[in-house]
């Protein structure tokens, strides 16, 4: 591609340039990183290695070249075309997966293309433990149209080949059915839903999202891996294993290994994950279920970290899908979010799909709706005040009427979710403000820390609190903050503002009723002052 001239005097003999990712430890301790822009390195001394290719180690010519640094590439970027300027994004980008070529990732045990076979016996395996008094419960097996079939075929083979699974003399049986995915193959599902139904449920405890974004307060870099076939590298426990039985036209087998669809799968699999990691965890790696996020203040840590994660990896034999695996990222897609040094936000591939929703039809769609934008609550002012005229319609004694307040809730929504602000991060240590405010509606709050916004928060008015004075309302939204942030306040200097100026004098007051008494005793645990705002700052509320 062509070089911009503004590039300066230094490349004006230099009239194209080639992007190639090469194994960072061919140059001194991350020299390149910190000096490129301005350091001109000799490749007929340097570059006599192999540069670490996209799927394979590809020895090239050297050649006398200047190189570029990660500065002057983002200038490039930013003034070429856009068409060139996509394509050295992608270069880039393969650039950063490159860089893993310090480890050699594509050739070691923790990425191969297919799991190897049956996973070791480990301290965790699969139970399945049933409520008493339930006999086997089998069912006939679906019928399939013939294409279906050959997959059948095609994919029993392959997992009896891997020993997942094997023939089965079992009194269980589920069914078989195939769910298409989004590149168009079709996914081997069993219908486990009766044994489900009689299973014991496990409540290992997933853990929260914003509790594990929390975490990532002053990351910078970051790597993402994706387990293979997660669910598929933990045992069934041997005398379960009969359970798991299912049927198809093809034979009776059951599964060694756990399979997909049965309800206490995550929980024991997060068991499992909690454990292997849990010397570290918080530490500079967060997980959830099979997605494992390790994040440094720097280079120089994230290179120790991901050694000590793949190296947890192989002594555990646990196997990665490299190419669904990101590293050494500025910002990372993770659990529906983009994390970076700013923040969090929305993943906007994930907003999409609110967007392009059409409105509800029934109950049963706006529930679907309302799950996925709630998802991202925290990151729109007064969300539950918003959606009333939608969480309505979900009471059984109303008739589904979808009327302009629904369309209006419904489009304020997904607006407001595509402008979604960057949400900060926590830090320890830096004390937190608090802006809340109610109406006839409800309440709301927003917290932030150092002008920047953390969270928002918001519910509907109880019934019975319809029927507060407003000196009450605006207590009720203070006892509201502390207790949903409890785990940012406690312990922490904390500034209310509110625009009910009594509350200002709330602890020298006298005569206070019961309700008031019980609230201000709350507001004793916290080392927080209440102080009156105007009106103009409600907005931030």
């Amino acid at each position: 591609m062509n070089l911009p001239e503004f590039l300066g005097s230094k490349w004006k003999d230099n009239s194209s340039a080639d992007a190639a990712p090469v194994t960072w430890d061919c140059f001194t301790g991350g020299f390149l990183d910190r000096y490129a822009p301005h350091i001109v390195v000799d490749p007929r001394a340097q570059m006599s290695k192999f540069l670490f290719g996209v799927s394979d180690l590809v020895k090239i010519e050297c050649r006398n070249d200047m190189l570029l640094g990660d500065m002057d590439i983002s200038r490039i970027m930013t003034n070429t075309q856009q068409v060139e300027g996509d394509k050295l994004r992608e270069m880039i980008k393969e650039n950063k997966k490159a860089r893993i070529g310090n480890y050699e990732y594509s050739q070691q045990k923790e990425f191969p293309e297919n799991l190897p076979g049956l996973p070791p016996k480990i301290e965790v395996e699969f139970p399945i433990k049933l409520i008493p008094g339930y006999t086997p419960i089998i069912i006939t097996h679906y019928r399939m149209a013939l294409a279906e079939l050959r997959e059948l075929k095609s994919q029993l083979q392959e997992l009896l080949e891997k020993g997942f699974i094997r023939p089965s003399v079992s009194p269980w049986g589920a069914s078989v059915l195939f769910v298409k995915k989004k590149d168009g193959t079709l996914r081997l599902c069993i219908d486990y839903r009766q044994l489900n139904r009689i299973s014991i449920k496990n409540r290992y405890p997933l853990p929260r999202i914003d509790d594990l974004f929390d975490q990532l307060k002053g990351a910078k870099v970051f790597s993402k891996i994706d387990l293979r076939s997660g669910y598929h590298q933990l045992r069934i426990r041997e005398k379960d294993i009969p359970k798991t039985a299912f049927r198809t036209r093809y034979g009776h087998y059951e599964f060694l290994v756990m399979p997909f669809g049965l309800t206490n799968a995550p929980a024991v699999f997060m068991d499992l994950i909690n454990r292997v990691f849990k010397p570290y965890l918080d530490q500079f790696v967060v997980v959830f279920i099979d997605d494992i996020l390790i994040f440094s203040r720097s280079s120089e840590d994230h290179d120790k970290h991901l050694r000590i994660i793949l190296k947890i990896l192989k002594e555990k034999e646990l196997y990665a899908k490299l190419s669904k695996c990101e590293f050494w990222l500025d910002e990372v897609a993770f659990l529906g979010h983009v994390v970076s040094a700013e923040g969090v936000k929305v993943d906007p591939s994930k907003i999409q799909a609110v967007v392009e929703w059409k409105p509800p039809k029934s109950p049963t769609e706006v529930r679907s709706f309302l799950g996925l934008a709630g998802y991202y609550r925290r990151f729109v002012k007064g969300f539950s005040i918003i959606a009333s005229p939608l969480t309505k319609l979900l009471q059984k004694e109303v008739k589904f009427i979808w009327d302009d307040k629904c369309q209006e809730s419904f489009e304020t929504l997904k607006s407001l979710l595509t402008q979604a602000p960057i949400l900060t991060l926590p830090i320890e240590g830096k004390e937190y403000v608090v802006y809340s405010d109610v109406s006839h509606n409800g309440l709301g709050c927003v917290l932030m820390q150092e002008g920047k916004i953390i969270s928002y928060a918001s519910r509907k008015l109880k019934l019975h609190e319809l029927n507060y004075p407003t000196h009450d309302l605006e207590l009720v939204a203070i006892v509201f903050a502390l207790k949903i942030w409890r785990h940012y306040l406690y312990g922490e200097k904390c500034h209310i503002f509110t625009d009910h100026k009594s509350l200002k004098y709330l602890g020298t007051q006298k005569e206070l009723n019961l309700r008031q008494r019980r609230w201000l005793e709350l507001i004793k645990d916290y080392d927080c002052t209440i102080d009156y705002h105007p009106g103009a700052v409600r907005d931030d509320a």
